[in-house]
């Protein structure tokens, strides 16, 4: 039996694989290319230079690979890329990217992203990230693994966000966020470090209490940000366990936008 419903319009250039399976009234373009297992519903379109991976879960009403919201662009032939295992929920906009940058708009593996969510031109999303309800990211963002960002979100352009960290919901990012950090306000300011989110995923007592002096150097004792990194990066000698996390906000810091500065 077929997977492509008789209402679906696959353009004969499209490359999907025998398992795709199509909902009505979706629209695939020819340079789509599908992975196997992967599932769209009704009302999709899918169109650019869009490659989707294996199991991804595409709900009715998305937009994946619409040319950029750039007035820029001239018909340039940029991409979007998904990876693999990825949930997309209702109405999310995904555009491909732009000649300025990368060209590539990409997402990579067992991301859960929610309703209404836009992904602009040029933006990177990592692994395992959750973006719930209306999380809107201007164009060439930069988003790490493990990151959750809370619905309504908006981050301004160029934003970085360093893994595992958290906004509340109607967060304003116009600031990198670092790695870890829980934050929230119009604009965000730090709150506190996501010990939660790092408990469930298996980080142990002494990487937590790593953590905890990464912010209290960066956020409570008020020093300036040289100062604050110079002590983060002693505490590699007092936890070795934790040098991976250090290096991980050593390396974040020190490549922060020197437009945008980082949430304080």
């Amino acid at each position: 039996m077929s997977k492509i419903h008789p209402t679906a319009i696959i353009s004969p250039g499209a490359e999907l694989d025998s398992s795709v399976t199509v909902g009505p009234y979706t629209v695939i373009g020819p340079h789509v290319r599908m992975g196997a297992g992967t599932t769209v519903a009704s009302h999709c379109v899918i169109e650019g230079h869009t490659t989707i991976g294996r199991d991804n879960r595409i709900f009715q009403f998305s937009s994946l690979g619409a040319v950029p919201q750039d007035k820029k662009y001239n018909n340039e032939p940029c991409e979007l890329i998904i990876g693999d295992r990825n949930t997309i929920r209702e109405f999310c906009t995904f555009n491909i990217g732009s000649p300025g940058d990368r060209a590539v708009t990409s997402v990579g593996n067992d991301n859960w992203i929610m309703a209404y969510v836009h992904l602009a031109h040029d933006c990177m999303v990592g692994n395992h990230t959750i973006f719930a309800n209306n999380t809107q990211l201007a164009g060439h963002v930069v988003v790490d693994d493990w990151v959750i960002l809370g619905g309504f979100t908006v981050v301004h352009q160029f934003c970085r966000i360093g893994a595992h960290s958290f906004t509340a919901m109607n967060s304003l990012l116009f600031a990198d966020l670092p790695p870890f950090v829980m934050a929230q306000g119009q604009p965000a300011q730090a709150r506190s470090m996501n010990f939660e989110g790092l408990r469930r995923r298996g980080f142990t007592p002494e990487r937590i209490s790593a953590v905890k002096a990464m912010h209290k150097a960066l956020y409570r004792d008020g020093l300036s940000l040289a100062d604050a990194m110079a002590r983060i990066a002693g505490l590699t000698e007092k936890t070795p366990e934790a040098a991976d996390d250090v290096k991980m906000m050593m390396d974040f810091l020190s490549t922060a936008s020197p437009q945008r500065g980082i949430v304080r």
